[in-house]
């Protein structure tokens, strides 16, 4: 990747992908390609064909997905199932077909088995069965990494994916049932300091482990990996550090500066018990995030409530 290189950002408007954007830009690329999903429908194989057909890019970041939390995973399994497999298969095969010989596909932490031996390494990949929670937008972005690895083999484009553990950070999704954990846990703690309320309950046991990494951080291995003349065909994006739910919250609960009680609701479902990230591969390739969780929460709330102050806030 030079600064002359043509680069399509899907999904340039959600967190991860606004985060590749500032990156790139703050870098000093400029040749950097956006639609909206008004513009662009990802799922729509014409509009795609056609889009790549005018721009042919030179490197794709796909950064665009349907996402959610564990509600809207489990209440909507068709859609994400349909929309992301949609998303994958269009513009994987449209960028082959019209030149691009780099494209990184962005995935998930949730590819991985429920029960794989922590912390999940790269191989572990469909060896036992995954989280039924979401189980859906699991098997489509495996279906997207799988497609860039059978084009890279027989194509010899150099197609690779990065799967990103739990992200946060600005331009995350607040949507008070479909969001993801910190986000979630954000606006609970800060609504639980407005209004006054003496506590804040949080899903399940608080018992499972999760590991979160600031958006800023992989935009940065984003960056990082597009620069290697060979990279892995997959490799996993972390901290390599976990904390409980419960634990979570309370830096949360800290940093909102709320002075009540956290209770837990064992009655909801918990989840994947852990959910930790082997990074070493990445590491040997000489990246490694650097943002801590704390810095980052921090950072994340004073955005929120930026966004509140100007009626800015994404809640879809």
């Amino acid at each position: 990747m030079t600064p002359e290189s043509k680069i399509y950002v899907a999904g340039h408007r959600g967190m991860v992908g606004s985060a590749v954007a500032r990156r790139l830009r703050t870098l000093g690329f400029e040749n950097i390609i956006t639609r909206s999903s008004a513009e662009l429908d990802l799922t729509n194989q014409a509009s795609v064909n056609d889009f790549f057909d005018q721009e042919r890019p030179d490197v794709v970041i796909m950064a665009a997905a349907k996402v959610g939390g564990i509600h809207a995973n489990n209440t909507f399994p068709a859609q994400f199932a349909y929309d992301n497999l949609a998303i994958a298969l269009n513009t994987i095969h449209s960028a082959y077909r019209n030149g691009t010989k780099r494209f990184l596909f962005l995935g998930s932490s949730c590819i991985y088995p429920r029960l794989a031996p922590q912390p999940l390494k790269e191989n572990c990949l469909l060896t036992s069965e995954l989280e039924s929670t979401n189980e859906a937008y699991a098997i489509a972005k495996i279906a997207g990494l799988k497609l860039c690895e059978y084009y890279r083999k027989q194509y010899a484009v150099t197609y690779h994916s990065l799967m990103p553990t739990n992200l946060y950070g600005p331009g995350d999704n607040y949507h008070p049932e479909h969001s993801h954990l910190l986000p979630a846990l954000i606006r609970r703690f800060h609504e639980a300091k407005e209004n006054d309320s003496p506590t804040v309950t949080i899903w399940g046991s608080g018992t499972p482990r999760r590991e979160l990494m600031h958006a800023d951080d992989l935009a940065k291995a984003v960056v990082h990996t597009l620069n290697l003349d060979d990279p892995p065909s997959l490799a996993n994006a972390g901290t390599g550090v976990d904390h409980t739910i419960l634990e979570i919250a309370e830096i949360v609960k800290e940093v909102v500066e709320f002075t009540g009680e956290i209770k837990t609701d064992p009655s909801k479902p918990d989840g994947t018990p852990q959910k930790l990230m082997d990074v070493s591969l990445l590491e040997r390739q000489g990246w490694r995030a650097s943002i801590s969780l704390q810095e980052g929460v921090r950072k994340t709330y004073e955005d929120f409530r930026k966004s509140l102050s100007e009626d800015t806030l994404r809640e879809r």
